[in-house]
């Protein structure tokens, strides 16, 4: 069975998109835990952060960007908002392709849960 959200960057599974470019896909997360609540993903699958390498650098870099991007342009980035990357079961992964989670519209305390 495909990644989910590699079905979502294919188009084969419905997603409410907000943000897409070259190498990120931005949609609304279908269990929000804010007002706002976006999951920014890369459009290559990579199944965790430890995945990663050093020749991905500016795909780390894209998924922050795309998300100060989405801030700005939906008028909370002065108010403030946080950004989360969950690696594997511990840490509350449960899609294993990477993603960024973006919250914001309410206080958001610390530490999280």
């Amino acid at each position: 069975m495909a990644c989910l959200f590699c079905q979502i960057v294919e188009g084969t599974q419905p997603a409410d998109i907000v943000y897409t470019d070259e190498d990120v896909i931005g949609f609304r997360d279908i269990n929000p835990q804010a007002p706002q609540h976006v999951l920014f993903i890369p459009r290559r699958h990579v199944s965790t952060i430890n995945d990663f390498g050093s020749e991905d650098a500016a795909l780390i870099g894209r998924l922050t960007l795309a998300a100060q991007d989405y801030a700005r342009q939906q008028g909370f980035d002065e108010e403030g908002y946080r950004v989360v990357m969950n690696c594997n079961h511990l840490a509350g992964q449960t899609v294993y392709h990477v993603h960024l989670h973006l919250l914001a519209g309410r206080p958001l305390h610390w530490p999280p849960g």
